[in-house]
């Protein structure tokens, strides 16, 4: 089966992203987590928050993503 990046249904805690991209890349999603958050300090938090929304919107959910 073909690997696909999707959001997460079951791993998440706001929209599914990171739990989909932690599955897609193969690692804890709560590494992913912290990952994010220690990287929004120092990015200011817009460059983060604009690609988090957009792979929201992007992003089909993993049950739409199977069919």
């Amino acid at each position: 089966m073909k690997k696909q990046l999707a959001r997460s249904r079951s791993d998440r805690k706001f929209a599914g992203v990171l739990g989909g991209l932690a599955r897609f890349i193969g690692i804890d999603a709560t590494i992913l987590r912290v990952i994010f958050i220690i990287l929004l300090i120092p990015t200011g938090f817009f460059p983060l928050v604009v690609v988090y929304g957009l792979l929201a919107f992007v992003l089909p959910n993993k049950e739409e993503a199977i069919r």
